[in-house]
């Protein structure tokens, strides 16, 4: 698959994004550069491996202990504190303007 310059004028009006004709030019060269990789990927016989859901999976039913950091909290609670300097709080909660509606 590739790309020609009205994919990429449509592209770049979909993401609202004003492309000089030069910016345009690289875009499409850099897009068609990634597609071409993902066709080298794709051309790869997967027949037969199993998708991993995790890349320990390719331990083989190792049982491998995650490194994990114990969940403690290692910072006070300084929300008086850092909420002092905002315009509005109400019960621990910055108020911020309404901006959808």
């Amino acid at each position: 698959m590739s790309l020609n310059d009205q994919d990429i004028s449509r592209i770049a009006n979909l993401a609202r994004l004003e492309l000089k004709p030069d910016e345009q030019a690289r875009m499409l060269s850099k897009i068609n550069d990634f597609f071409g990789i993902v066709e080298q990927i794709r051309a790869v016989d997967t027949t037969g491996v199993v998708p991993m859901a995790h890349p320990v999976d390719a331990m083989q039913g190792a049982h491998i202990a995650l490194r994990l950091r114990p969940d403690v909290a290692s910072e006070p609670n300084q929300r008086e504190a850092n909420q002092q300097s905002a315009p509005a709080v109400e019960r621990g909660l910055f108020l911020v303007p309404k901006v959808i509606e």
